[in-house]
């Protein structure tokens, strides 16, 4: 189905948690959050009959996110069910890493083809201060059991993030070269625990690819929000996602659905669409919902506009 604007919606990213195990400072609140009661969430099963929906509408890609959807209890077996669903192609999970090795092939059994993983430093020190606690030697044999299983390319995330990691970004590149993973650069977000970080934490895309010449462009998926570029001989590409400095709306592709049964047309909108109980009394018209969101996603997002009004959830919340 296209939207408003011609715009081919294939793509559901799922948060199916807003609890994680981590407490990144420009995410999480320090204390963590309330577990919320279990009839204000979304069951894996009505999740399923969502997807199922979506698929008669031209959705055939999944992503699974949380908070860390890891954490979810059932997240193997609901990957087998989205697998089964007829149309849909394409499964992956964003997640921390940190609980890959334990379920990852479990995962790739289920269905799962892909993995993306945040990380924003490769110290030790530096990667605990910044996630409240996190360990890095686990992130990283998460990130060898992907590598492992040929969840590949293993994509991860970086958010750039001026005074903290801004003087790694060498480093990060560095691991295309010998390894079949594609290290993403994303701009920090205003958004949540980050709307009130300074703008000197701020660090444009475009300033980072011009300290690294040697980068090379390659071929980048229309709907992709990154543009690849690779170091000569590298086995894998570095991407830059700029929502804030270049926003990819003109070809966005997806249509959020939060944990706790809200569609989400635009990540960077507070127009949400209760789809929950809709779910739970009236599953059929669950189609009729979706179709609804995918015609109400705007142009673009407004985050710089005399009109936009500071998101009222968190990035934990919707998966970002």
């Amino acid at each position: 189905m296209k939207d408003l604007f011609s715009r081919r919606i294939n793509y559901m990213r799922i948060s199916i948690t807003d609890l994680c195990n981590l407490r990144c400072q420009y995410c999480m609140p320090e204390e963590g959050i309330c577990k919320k009661d279990h009839d204000d969430m979304l069951s894996l099963e009505e999740i399923v009959k969502i997807v199922k929906a979506g698929a008669k509408l031209g959705i055939d890609k999944v992503r699974i996110t949380g908070g860390e959807p890891l954490v979810r209890n059932g997240i193997v077996e609901f990957v087998q069910m989205i697998s089964n669903i007829e149309g849909i192609k394409d499964i992956a999970i964003t997640t921390n890493g940190i609980l890959l090795p334990k379920y990852g092939e479990d995962l790739k059994n289920a269905g799962l083809k892909r993995v993306n993983i945040s990380i924003d430093s490769l110290k030790p020190d530096k990667y605990k201060e910044i996630t409240r606690g996190g360990d890095l030697s686990k992130v990283l044999d998460g990130i060898n059991e992907a590598i492992r299983l040929g969840l590949t390319p293993v994509k991860l995330n970086v958010v750039a993030i001026g005074g903290y990691n801004d003087d790694e970004i060498g480093d990060f590149i560095e691991l295309t070269k010998d390894k079949p993973i594609d290290v993403r650069f994303i701009e920090l977000m205003p958004i949540g625990e980050a709307s009130e970080w300074g703008k000197d934490r701020f660090i444009s895309n475009e300033d980072i690819k011009n300290k690294f010449v040697d980068l090379v462009p390659t071929e980048t998926e229309p709907s992709s929000p990154a543009k690849y570029y690779k170091l000569p001989g590298g086995k894998g590409r570095v991407g830059f996602i700029n929502p804030i400095s270049n926003h990819f709306c003109g070809d966005c592709n997806r249509l959020r659905l939060t944990s706790d049964g809200k569609l989400k047309p635009c990540l960077h909108s507070n127009n949400e669409i209760d789809i929950l109980e809709v779910a739970r009394k009236n599953p059929e018209k669950i189609y009729d919902v979706l179709k609804s969101a995918i015609l109400s996603k705007p142009e673009k997002h407004d985050l710089y506009s005399e009109d936009h009004e500071e998101s009222n959830r968190s990035m934990f919340q919707i998966g970002g």
